[in-house]
């Protein structure tokens, strides 16, 4: 494989993304004047940048604003997975954590990301809640003349972005991998070491909350069985690395295919990463950033091991925008950053609103370096 001839085919489907105008539309109930004004500000402000309002039923959108009600949240359930859907919700009062109170609704709704608006003595407060765990608040009102500019300067890069979820799996890992190797054994021990520090959130029980045809909905059209949070891998040899699977507790990996997988490559033709995975074995999904890692593996060879936690530490160099997990676009952005740090081999990379992405020669030293310190809370912005 042409490494650089594939960085070269990201690199333009990003561009193209990024240049392209979005059909946007509305779906839900706006039950409350204010929704009313949010929609209408919205759709002045990416109109104004040249994108296209569509009415609910084209099958062409690629943003969706979904208004639901926090007392009975609804899906929507898109025809690809190409579409960005953002729910937006209107609370009457301050709730006492805005994270525990929104992130249900995101999850309920099936959406990508929460605009959670709330009422408060000092106004309408707006808070932006991402399937990461992550939320921040945007400054203003709506009766601020930028504040829907600002609301679309959030939004547009994030809806722009790429998913490069897909997995191509191949039943061909060798016999003497199926129970898997020294490097899988390291791979079990880092997550448990990770839960020790308590750097492992448990998955969020979306079963709890959603309906078997929602489960099966995204399931079908994301691969999504479980929310999990952080992962981490370990190279195998110049093309190929081993990787914690999606939606998996990281502290209890133990069997090759369903917790741990192997990555050999990524298919440019179909945006899919592939896997040798055992041919006995139902696999799971590997982590949804492994294109993330791959672009890590395949331009650094000093680097053995990387870890990616919802945690922070002081003084690092962090992304500019809070893109989701799993887009092509969040991982040049990390990529880039490994590029420019010091030493890529033993790079520490902040993800604005989210989390961390640290490289080493190998998890023990990755791990060592977390343990000496490492701020739990992520700062949010």
């Amino acid at each position: 494989m042409d490494l650089s001839a594939v960085r070269e085919r990201l690199r333009g489907m990003r561009e193209e993304a990024e240049r392209t105008p979005l059909s946007f539309g509305f779906s839900g109930e706006r039950y409350d004047p204010a929704l009313d004004a949010f929609a209408r500000g919205v759709r002045e402000a990416f109109e104004r940048h040249g994108h296209r309002f569509l009415e609910e039923g084209d099958g062409s959108l690629r943003l969706v604003f979904n208004f639901v009600n926090p007392a009975r949240p609804r899906a929507y359930r898109r025809r690809a997975k190409a579409t960005f859907v953002v729910a937006v919700a209107l609370e009457a009062q301050p709730p006492a954590d805005v994270l525990r109170a929104a992130y249900p609704l995101l999850v309920r709704s099936l959406a990508n990301l929460c605009v959670y608006l709330v009422r408060s003595p000092e106004g309408l407060r707006t808070y932006f809640v991402t399937l990461e765990q992550g939320y921040y608040a945007i400054p203003g009102s709506p009766d601020d003349p930028a504040y829907f500019e600002r609301v679309y300067e959030r939004l547009q890069p994030l809806a722009c972005s790429q998913l490069v979820i897909d997995n191509v799996f191949e039943p061909d890992l060798p016999p003497e991998l199926w129970e898997g190797d020294d490097l899988t054994r390291q791979l079990a021990e880092a997550g448990a070491r990770l839960d020790r520090l308590g750097l492992l959130p448990a998955p969020f029980p979306i079963d709890r909350l959603l309906s078997p045809r929602d489960l099966r909905h995204i399931e079908l059209l994301y691969g999504i069985g479980g929310l999990s949070y952080g992962n981490l891998s370990v190279r195998k040899d110049a093309g190929r690395f081993w990787m914690s699977a999606s939606g998996v507790n990281k502290a209890n990996m133990r069997v090759v295919g369903r917790d741990m997988l192997l990555v050999k490559g990524f298919d440019p033709g179909r945006a899919a990463m592939v896997l040798s995975v055992p041919p006995h074995v139902q696999p799971r999904r590997v982590s949804v950033d492994a294109i993330e890692h791959w672009m890590i593996y395949t331009e650094h060879p000093q680097v053995g091991a990387i870890v990616h936690v919802h945690a922070w530490m002081e003084g690092v160099q962090s992304t500019l925008v809070n893109y989701p997990c799993g887009t092509l676009q969040l991982a040049q952005a990390v990529a880039e950053l490994v590029r420019q740090a010091p030493d890529p081999g033993r790079a520490v990379v902040g993800l604005k609103n989210h989390g961390l992405t640290i490289t080493g020669p190998d998890l023990r030293d990755i791990l060592d370096r977390l343990e000496r310190g490492f701020v739990r809370q992520v700062p949010m912005e």
